[in-house]
């Protein structure tokens, strides 16, 4: 990644060319990932820990269909966004 940046002539301000980008890189990527899967850690044990508390067993969402109804939600968000901005297209 490192040597497409610098191959394209773009840089990271404050950061050099070479081993330096590609270490800032690799220390962004594992921060990014570390970050990530601590979220999908905590969906995914959030719905336990709420039974836990409230001794409730009737809570059917589980982390995992938590996540795939989000997405499902913002991918169908964004798809009405599309035929909205295609339909101020076509009416000027």
């Amino acid at each position: 990644m490192a040597e497409n940046l610098q191959r394209q002539g773009a840089f990271i301000p404050g950061i050099r060319p070479g081993k330096q980008t590609e270490e800032y890189l690799a220390k962004t990527m594992s921060r990014l990932l570390f970050a990530g899967a601590s979220f999908l850690g905590g969906i995914a044990v959030l719905p336990l820990i709420v039974q836990a508390f409230t001794g409730s067993q009737t809570l059917v969402v589980g982390g995992i269909s938590l996540l795939i109804i989000v997405s499902v939600a913002i991918e169908t968000a964004r798809q009405i966004q599309a035929q909205i901005t295609m339909h101020e297209y076509d009416s000027v």
